[in-house]
């Protein structure tokens, strides 16, 4: 049976067309999910290989409305589900409110922003509910347990468990802490996507049972960045057990 992974993906990386074909190779290899991220120059999160990736699209000239565009190309070929990630600055700098509504037409089903939490998110909670977009906090396993009500407060449907503070990219350790706090989020009813530092389908096995959805970043854009297969990989990680 297969795992529920989400891909992700850097638009424009590494150029226009290919990120659509690395996208659509996603798909068809069997993924559950597409997180789209948005290039942004100063992230805070993103491991090295991220950064590079996004490094070369800004220079490239990508510009939000190709991502727009890639957005609406993948959902008007598939039913998988797409979630644009990117930060704050790329988000308020359009406008919330127009942001949400263009990702709501390119047929997004959600957005993930990690440094608009809920209760300094400039509205862009109330924006995506008023457009009928998932809004997605991102949570770590060290949250205050007011933190963690503060997000579960706004009634999501999803939520991100980053596996551990810091940046994305280096292997996760699957331990105690991390399964004891997804175990808590999935007991409040909400779907638990799990990552940060996924690479390899024993991790994807290791959250079985824990996290309703894997997310996998950095090792799909250290395989695009190596131009081997983005297929491959994803069908050895979603061929683990179903979660």
């Amino acid at each position: 049976m297969k795992s529920s992974v989400m891909a992700h993906l850097v638009a424009h990386y590494p150029t226009g067309p290919a990120s659509l074909e690395v996208g659509r190779e996603l798909v068809r290899a069997g993924v559950s999910f597409l997180e789209v991220q948005f290039p942004f120059s100063d992230p805070t999160a993103d491991g090295p290989a991220i950064q590079a990736a996004c490094t070369q699209a800004l220079e490239a000239g990508f510009r939000s409305e190709d991502g727009f565009a890639l957005v609406e190309t993948l959902t008007a070929e598939s039913t998988v589900p797409v979630f644009i990630m990117t930060y704050a600055s790329v988000v308020v700098s359009h406008g919330v409110e127009w942001f949400t509504a263009r990702a709501a037409q390119a047929g997004a089903s959600g957005l993930i922003v990690p440094d608009l939490p809920p209760d300094y998110d400039e509205g862009l909670y109330a924006a995506g509910r008023a457009g009928g977009l998932h809004v997605v906090p991102v949570l770590v396993p060290s949250a205050a347990p007011e933190r963690v009500e503060v997000a579960l407060a706004t009634e999501p449907a999803y939520v991100y468990a980053a596996l551990r503070k810091g940046i994305t990219g280096a292997a996760t350790e699957i331990g105690a802490e991390n399964i004891t706090f997804l175990e808590e989020l999935k007991e409040r009813g909400v779907h638990v996507m799990a990552g940060f530092g996924i690479r390899s389908r024993e991790q994807v096995e290791a959250l079985h049972g824990h996290a309703d959805t894997v997310v996998v970043g950095s090792a799909f854009v250290d395989v695009i960045s190596r131009q081997e297969s983005v297929s491959d990989l994803a069908r050895e990680l979603v061929s683990g057990p179903a979660l």
